[in-house]
Parts: structure tokens; sequence; C-alpha cells
């Protein structure tokens, strides 16, 4: 796209699917983890939010669970799908608290960052 936003692939080869509307995530607030020049994070990769990832995620300085009203942001509870930071995946999945992946709603780009066999292994939709 000329404007520098990948709708593109998901991780297992099909067209990128939703992630998440309650509440609508996605670096561009459109429900998908499309990324884009803009999109210095990466958010690429559709997670299922655990209390574990949520606390691991608030302990090295990104806390997802407090409302922030001034950025139109709920707070995130377990349960919520949310597109994670592609490295914050790969951190987490390093300190073995990486919540579960919906691979059919994570972009392709996620695997510079992750193995496909790693994002498989915690995979929700069944995709493997």
């Amino acid at each position: 796209m000329g404007d520098g936003i990948e709708a593109g692939q998901n991780v297992i080869g099909g067209e990128l699917e939703p992630c998440g509307r309650d509440p609508v995530t996605g670096f561009y607030r459109d429900g998908t983890c499309r990324t884009g020049q803009q999109d210095v994070g990466v958010h690429v990769v559709c997670a299922e939010m655990t209390e574990a990832f949520l606390a691991f995620s608030a302990s090295v300085g990104n806390d997802l669970s407090t409302p922030r009203p001034e950025w139109g942001f709920p707070g995130l509870r377990p349960g919520d799908r949310w597109c994670v930071c592609a490295d914050r995946w790969r951190e987490a999945f390093e300190a073995d608290v990486a919540p579960p992946v919906v691979l059919a709603a994570t972009h392709a780009s996620a695997l510079e960052f992750a193995a496909l066999g790693d994002l498989r292994a915690h995979a929700v939709d069944g995709a493997a």
C-alpha cells in the first residue's frame, strides 16, 4: 500500500484475520495486527491475554491492565485478545510466560522475531 501499511499475510500463509474488536486492538485500532512504517513497536502478534503475561508486561514497563481513558485504552483482562509487540512476545516466551497466539490473526512479520514452531506451540486456534 502506498501509505506504508501492510495488510498482508498471517504467519501460516493465509490472509490476515481480525484479532479483536472488544476492545478494539491493532496499532491502527482497526481490529487487526497490521503493521506499517509508523508502527515502530511492530504490534503484530495476536495474543490472548493471561494473568502471567499481563504481570510480565507491567514488570518490564508496559502496563496493559490499567485503563488509560486519555488514549481511549480500556485496560486489558485475561481472555482479551490484543496485538502485542513481536519482540515483547519473544521476551515473554524466553521468560516462560508467553501468552497464547491466534496464528490466523498474527501478521507474517512476527516471524522476524519468533520462530513459527514457537508460535505454533502457543496456538489457540488449532492452526498447527
